[in-house]
């Protein structure tokens, strides 16, 4: 990042958690220990394009600075504007969705950045949910990625709300209170099953949501 870029980037990226917190009002809501203070991988159910803004909006600003979302590159390289936020404003490590035209393993690309000391967040279910299910199934990357760095810790994170402030074919958005409940960390289990390990994963996400726990949305 050139001394400009980043010069720029900073006053851009707190207007942006500013504006978030303006417009959702947003509480976070934390488990008995509090999140982890050390590098892990959040992981959070998606269903708007500012899914990863909110939670990053409320992290502490010293886990903050050292956690980067994880975001397509075919989106965020296609213009100048989205390459500045992507890469500047958010830091976000970029991956290559498309299997046909990788140059490298988003695996191993997104190792890297753990092994760099960042956390990461990340969507297990890989598209927006545009559906009344609760959870599309979570694809493979999680469990690949805790495989490779099984002592990396990971927070379900589950995001409320958002999809209600943003609706599909919207572009103002419409003031709602939004909540990010953090869940208590998991690992993978030596020798666990992939299945098994994104079940596991799913049910601690999924047990977060209100409807879940018994309150209303």
């Amino acid at each position: 990042m050139s001394l400009l870029r980043k010069i720029i980037a900073r006053p851009v990226a707190t207007a942006i958690v500013l504006f978030a917190r303006a417009i959702t009002a947003v509480r976070a809501i934390w488990p008995g220990e509090g999140v982890p203070p050390d590098t892990c991988i959040y992981f959070a159910n998606h269903s708007s394009h500012g899914d990863f803004i909110l939670v990053w909006a409320v992290l502490p600003p010293r886990l903050r600075a050292t956690t980067r979302p994880v975001a397509g590159a075919e989106y965020w390289l296609k213009s100048s504007v989205t390459r500045f936020i992507g890469r500047d404003v958010f830091d976000a490590v970029l991956i290559e969705r498309e299997r046909d035209k990788r140059t490298s393993d988003p695996i191993e690309v997104m190792a890297t950045a753990l092994d760099a000391g960042s956390s990461l967040i990340l969507f297990p279910e890989g598209t927006r949910n545009q559906t009344d299910a609760p959870l599309l199934p979570f694809k493979s990357g999680l469990f690949h990625l805790a495989s490779a760095r099984p002592n990396i810790r990971l927070v379900p994170v589950w995001i409320n709300n958002l999809n209600r402030v943003m609706p599909k074919g919207e572009i103002v958005p419409i003031p709602l209170i939004c909540t990010v409940t953090f869940g208590e960390p998991l690992q993978i289990q030596s020798g666990e099953d992939k299945q098994v390990f994104l079940d596991r994963a799913r049910t601690a996400l999924i047990n977060l949501s209100p409807k879940q726990a018994g309150g209303n949305e």
